[in-house]
C-alpha cells in the first residue's frame, strides 16, 4: 500500500494544476492526457478505478453502426476514427472483429438494406477494416453453426473491434500511465464537494479506508464522476447546460458457446441490439436497455429472463442455457448527455452515447458528461485544450500520451522471451504467456521476465483455474494500487468474471495470493471479500425476488444458488 500512501501525501502537500474527480474512462483519459502533456494533475475516485459504469460494458469498441438509423452521421464517423485510432495505438489489446448480424423475417428493415448500410458504415470509417458480406441464411449457417436461421431471412457480416481484456483493466492501464508520468492519482478518496476561493479550487476529500478528511488544491477541476457528475455538481454549486438520465444494462457470462472468434448480433424481440461475445473460455451474452431514475441498480429477475429468453430463441444449443450457466453477471448504469432544458425528453432509446463537456470559464470548472471508451482517446484531447483555454500551462503539448511502447521495446520483449522459452513455461494457457504478458503490462514485462529468470516459480499459477502467475500478483502489489482483493479478482483482472465465486473461495493460491498483495493485513483482506461477495450475492437474490413483475425467489433453489456468489 506504499503506492497509495504516497500519492495521498502528495494530494495532502502539493498544489495541482487539475484535479480530476472520478477514475472512470472519462477521468482516467484526462489524467494521462493531462499528466502526459507536462500538466501536473491528481485524481481521485471514491471507490477503485473503473469501479462504476467501466467495468460494467459490452468491452466492445464500436463506432456506433446504430446510429446510422438515427442518421447521426458526425457522431458515427468521429467514433469510427477513434476506433481505428485505437486499433492502431494498442494493437494488442484493442482487436478487430467480426460482427455476424441475422435479421429475422419481418424486421422493419430487409438485409440487403442494412448490408447496404453496413458498406456506407465502412466508407465513414475510410475502410480501415475488413469488407462487409451480404449472407443468406445458409451462409450463416455455415459460417456460425449454433445460430437458428428457422425464421431467419438473411444477414450480413461486417467489423469493428473489441478488448482482448476486460474494460476495467483498460482503464486501469490509463490511470498506470498518468502516474508514471508524474500524477497523483489514488483510489478509495471521496470528494466531499468544492468551493472556490481565490484563484483556486478547495477540494474537501475523505479516505474512505481511514475516514481521515483533508484538503486538495488546485486551479482547474474536472468532474468526471460517470453517472454521478449531477451529484457532484450539486456538492459544489455547480449549474450545467447539460444533465444525465440512465440507462441501466447487463450482461450475463455463461460457459462458452462458440469457438469462432466472432460477436453474434440480433435484435432482440423488442427491436434492441443483443449480441453474444466471445471472452476466452467463456461467452457474455446481453445486453438490456432500461431507462433508470438513479445509478443505483441491480440485476433482476426480468432482466436475467429476457436475456435468457432472447438467446434460447436465437441459439441451437445442445440445451438451452437456464440461470444454473450463469458464472457472473455485470449489471451497470450508462450516463447519457441531454440538454438540462429538455429533461431528457427525447426518445429514450434514440439516445447516443456521446459525450459532452460543460466549461465554467469563470470558475475553472469542467465537466464531462456521457461518453463510452471507444471515444476516450477525445476525450482526454479535448480536456487538455479545455485546460489550456483556461490558462493552464501545457509544457509538451506535441506528446503523444497514449498507445502501446515502441516496437524497439516489444522486440526486445519478445526476443528475451524466445531466448528464455517462455512460452513453453504455460504450454496449456488459451494464448501464447509471452503475447499476454506483453499486452497486459507493456515495457513492465521486462521487469517480469528477470523475475522469472531469477526464480522459475513466478512463472508458476498461483490461483487454480486462471491463468495469473505468481508475478503478476507481484507486480499487482507494487505498481496497481490493489487497496481491496476485489481490485484484483475484478478489475485489474477479469478473474471474478470468469471464474465462479466458489471456486475462487475454495482456490488453495488465494490466501498466498493475498499475503503477496496485503503482506500482514492478509487475512483481514481475505475475510473482507468474503463478506462482502456474500452480502452482494444476498442483495441481489432479494432485489430479483422483489421484483414487481416477477415473484418470490425464494422458493426457486436454482436461482438462488446460481446467483449465490456473483
Amino acid at each position: 500500500m506504499q503506492l497509495r500512501k504516497h500519492n495521498l501525501d502528495r494530494q495532502r502537500q502539493e498544489d495541482f494544476d487539475v484535479l480530476v474527480i472520478g477514475g472512470g474512462i472519462n477521468g482516467a483519459a484526462s489524467a494521462a492526457a493531462l499528466a502526459g502533456k507536462g500538466v501536473k494533475v491528481a485524481l481521485i475516485d471514491r471507490g477503485d478505478f473503473a469501479s462504476s459504469t467501466s467495468m460494467h460494458s459490452s468491452n466492445l469498441v464500436w463506432g456506433g453502426i446504430k446510429y446510422m438509423e438515427s442518421h447521426d452521421f458526425p457522431l458515427v464517423r468521429k467514433l469510427c476514427k477513434s476506433r481505428n485510432h485505437l486499433i492502431k495505438h494498442f494493437p494488442s489489446t484493442v482487436k478487430e472483429i467480426r460482427f455476424l448480424t441475422t435479421i429475422a423475417s419481418g424486421f422493419r428493415y430487409h438485409p440487403r438494406y442494412l448490408w447496404a448500410g453496413s458498406w456506407l458504415y465502412w466508407f465513414i470509417g475510410n475502410g480501415f477494416t475488413k469488407i462487409p458480406h451480404y449472407l443468406s441464411p445458409a451462409g450463416i449457417k455455415a459460417r456460425e453453426p449454433i445460430v437458428d436461421i428457422a425464421g431467419s431471412v438473411g444477414g450480413f457480416e461486417y467489423s469493428d473491434a473489441y478488448l482482448h481484456d476486460n474494460d476495467a483493466r483498460f482503464v486501469f492501464n490509463f490511470v498506470r500511465s498518468a502516474m508514471d508520468r508524474g500524477c497523483a492519482a489514488t483510489n478509495y478518496v471521496e470528494s466531499l464537494g468544492a468551493k472556490r476561493e481565490g484563484q483556486r479550487w478547495i477540494t474537501q476529500a475523505r479516505d474512505v479506508m481511514t475516514g481521515d478528511t483533508f484538503e486538495i488544491r488546485a486551479k482547474v477541476v474536472v468532474n468526471a464522476a460517470g453517472p454521478y457528475v449531477d451529484q457532484h455538481n450539486s456538492l459544489s454549486g455547480e449549474r450545467t447546460e447539460h444533465q444525465h438520465v440512465y440507462s441501466k444494462g447487463i450482461h450475463l457470462i455463461v460457459p462458452q458457446l462458440s469457438e469462432h472468434q466472432r460477436v453474434l448480433a440480433f435484435f432482440a424481440d423488442d427491436g434492441r441490439l443483443f449480441f453474444v461475445i466471445p471472452m476466452g473460455r467463456r461467452t457474455c451474452i446481453g445486453t438490456t436497455d432500461t431507462r433508470v431514475e438513479t445509478p443505483e441498480v441491480q440485476v433482476s429477475e426480468d432482466d436475467i429472463r429476457f436475456v435468457l429468453d432472447n438467446i434460447n430463441k436465437r441459439l441451437t444449443l445442445d440445451a438451452p442455457l437456464t440461470q444454473d450457466d450463469i458464472i457472473s453477471t455485470r449489471c451497470g448504469v450508462r450516463p447519457l448527455a441531454v440538454k438540462a432544458s429538455s429533461g431528457g425528453d427525447r426518445d429514450f432509446l434514440q439516445l447516443s452515447r456521446k459525450h459532452v463537456i460543460d466549461t465554467d470559464a469563470a470558475t475553472h470548472h469542467l465537466s464531462i458528461f456521457g461518453g463510452k471508451l471507444t471515444d476516450c482517446l477525445n476525450v482526454g484531447d479535448e480536456i487538455v485544450a479545455a485546460v489550456k483555454e483556461l490558462g493552464v500551462d501545457v509544457p509538451y503539448a506535441d506528446y503523444v500520451w497514449y498507445g502501446e511502447p515502441g516496437p524497439a521495446v516489444r522486440e526486445e520483449f519478445f526476443h528475451q522471451a524466445r531466448l528464455m522459452g517462455l512460452d513453453a513455461m504455460a504450454p496449456h494457457h488459451h494464448e501464447p504467456l509471452s503475447t499476454r504478458l506483453w499486452r497486459r503490462y507493456g515495457a513492465q514485462a521486462l521487469d517480469m521476465l528477470e523475475e522469472i529468470r531469477e526464480d522459475p516459480r513466478q512463472a508458476e499459477v498461483l490461483i487454480e483455474g486462471t491463468e495469473y502467475l505468481r508475478c503478476e500478483i507481484r507486480q499487482a502489489q507494487r505498481r496497481e494500487m490493489i487497496t481491496r482483493l476485489e481490485d484484483f479478482l475484478r478489475r485489474r483482472s477479469k478473474i471474478s468474471l470468469v471464474v465462479s465465486a466458489e471456486e475462487i473461495r475454495q482456490a488453495q493460491g488465494l490466501r498466498e495470493a493475498c499475503e503477496i498483495l496485503f503482506g500482514d493485513e492478509a487475512e483481514a483482506k481475505l475475510e473482507e471479500y468474503l463478506v462482502s461477495a456474500h452480502a452482494q450475492s444476498v442483495g441481489e437474490v432479494l432485489s430479483a425476488g422483489t421484483n414487481a413483475n416477477a415473484g418470490p425467489s425464494s422458493d426457486n433453489p436454482a436461482r438462488s444458488e446460481s446467483l449465490k456468489w456473483r
